[in-house]
């Protein structure tokens, strides 16, 4: 699971991820289905408060995963709430996941270059008209640092650069995880 602010890296490094571990992952991202549901389904998109469509829409898929497939799950959204990152971790340590966790702490100026010079479109938004508006919010609230007593592994990366070392840590659990070591 990624942990962070808009434009840390987090899909980046889940895409890496993905391509690390070859036909074994999948990457599930939340901005997917937030542009499916602008799309498609403005209706139904609540207006208010947590944006409940997508994480059902989310949980579906990963749900479908779990059960479905014997891939390593990638999910790459922003996880800043504490207890929704915890029911989510909590879940896959129930269906006997290795919960991984990289939080991007990165310097809160280069989130700024780099929304400043983004490309990304915003589809993905509901209550927000750019992605400088959603990292003012991001700053602005209390933001939920994960802990290592929430899964089995945390990683932290505080400066990109650091992506080739810990993508090849993790590919590293996972290997030893599907020869059945611990």
């Amino acid at each position: 699971m990624t942990v962070g602010m808009t434009h840390s890296g987090k899909t980046t490094f889940a895409t890496e991820l993905e391509k690390v571990l070859q036909q074994d992952a999948v990457v599930i991202d939340q901005d997917n289905h937030a542009a499916f549901i602008n799309a498609h389904y403005m209706k139904l998109r609540p207006s208010e408060g947590p944006n409940t469509l997508k994480f059902s829409i989310t949980n579906t898929i990963v749900a479908y995963a779990v059960e479905h497939s014997h891939m390593h799950i990638i999910l790459s959204n922003s996880n800043l709430h504490e207890p929704s990152r915890r029911n989510v971790l909590r879940y896959f340590q129930e269906k006997g996941f290795k919960r991984i966790l990289v939080y991007f702490d990165l310097p809160f100026h280069l989130l700024e270059e780099r929304v400043e010079k983004t490309q990304r479109k915003n589809k993905i938004f509901r209550n927000a008209s750019s992605f400088s508006e959603v990292l003012d919010r991001q700053r602005d609230s209390k933001q939920d640092q994960p802990g290592l007593e929430e899964a089995d592994y945390l990683f932290v990366i505080k400066d990109p650069r650091d992506f080739p070392v810990i993508l090849g840590q993790i590919r590293d659990l996972c290997m030893d995880n599907e020869r059945g070591e611990q």
